[in-house]
């Protein structure tokens, strides 16, 4: 099972490039609203970055998409895990989503990238 989620730690903010490229390796978490990347990484804090491409929507719409998305972060603040780097990647259904069902869609999402996985060597389709 995973390391148990610290609340006391501060939150990073990825700003590189080779940090989200990086975090595209790692697990994927899709939901309506957002798509969140996740991958261990060496720093103790642990870093969140954001995405919202153009097709999400013109500039105000992508930045009305990262705010609420950064405050559903903070509504988490205690869930994410320390060594580990995350990335949000913003949908356009995230304008039209309840903030409490973002915070709860984020929360679920959080859980399934950490969740050990027991059938990681079969096939898909048998």
């Amino acid at each position: 099972m995973a390391a148990s989620p610290n609340s006391s730690i501060a939150l990073r903010r990825l700003v590189k490039r080779a940090q989200f490229l990086n975090a595209a390796k790692g697990t994927r978490a899709g939901r309506s609203g957002f798509s969140l990347q996740a991958i261990s990484a060496g720093d103790d804090a642990p870093g969140i970055g954001f995405t919202v491409t153009k097709k999400a929507g013109n500039a105000p719409e992508r930045n009305r998409i990262r705010r609420r998305l950064r405050a559903a972060v903070r509504a988490c603040a205690g869930e994410w895990h320390a060594q580990h780097d995350y990335v949000l990647i913003g949908r356009r259904e995230a304008l039209g989503l309840p903030f409490s069902s973002l915070v709860t869609d984020l929360s679920s999402a959080i859980r399934k990238v950490h969740a050990t996985r027991v059938t990681q060597g079969s096939p898909r389709h048998e």
